[in-house]
């Protein structure tokens, strides 16, 4: 009788371990997301600061004339101007090597990253969740970020969005930032 009890409470004790590895292994993935979100919002940060550091551009609405504008997937923009190496003679070149530093350092921090600058007046859809599409209107600028997260949740982003390993690639933003860049006065 003594050694079913013994049986009986290593079992026990055995499915209470699992239960530890497995709050330890959900700590962790938590933990590693929570850095992302983190890195997330300080790069949005940054980004905001450059661009009110350079507004005279920061403020033109044109992708083709306001080098931040960026809808970035993965291919890094032309370096164009070194403005470390040497001077940039326009704010615009500025704006360029800024924005292909930034989102160098944004590729090398979160995985998977994708990035999207734009004029948005509803970065939000009808249910309150953030999304990628950009209405191009509204004068506010917004700083929209995400990257690719472990998920088991197939029906949140669906079959499509989830690839080797239960890895979702940013279905949408994890970090959403409305900029001011300030006033061309």
């Amino acid at each position: 009788m003594t050694m079913i009890e013994s049986l009986v409470a290593i079992v026990v004790l055995c499915f209470g371990m699992l239960g530890v590895v497995g709050l330890q292994a959900a700590a962790l993935q938590s933990n590693k997301e929570a850095r992302y979100q983190a890195s997330a919002t300080r790069l949005a940060r940054e980004l905001a600061e450059m661009m009110r550091g350079n507004k005279d551009i920061a403020i033109l609405t044109s992708s083709a004339d306001n080098p931040y504008l960026v809808d970035f997937t993965g291919t890094l923009p032309s370096k164009g101007t070194d403005c470390f190496a040497g001077a940039c003679p326009t704010t615009k070149e500025v704006a360029a090597f800024q924005i292909w530093d930034w989102l160098t350092r944004v590729n090398a921090e979160l995985p998977g990253a994708r990035v999207s600058v734009c004029i948005d007046s509803k970065p939000y859809d009808s249910g309150g969740l953030p999304q990628w599409n950009c209405t191009a209107s509204g004068g506010t600028t917004v700083v929209k970020i995400g990257w690719t997260q472990t998920t088991t949740d197939h029906a949140a982003t669906g079959s499509s969005g989830v690839g080797s390993g239960g890895l979702a690639r940013a279905v949408r933003p994890g970090v959403v930032l409305p900029l001011v860049a300030g006033s061309s006065t």
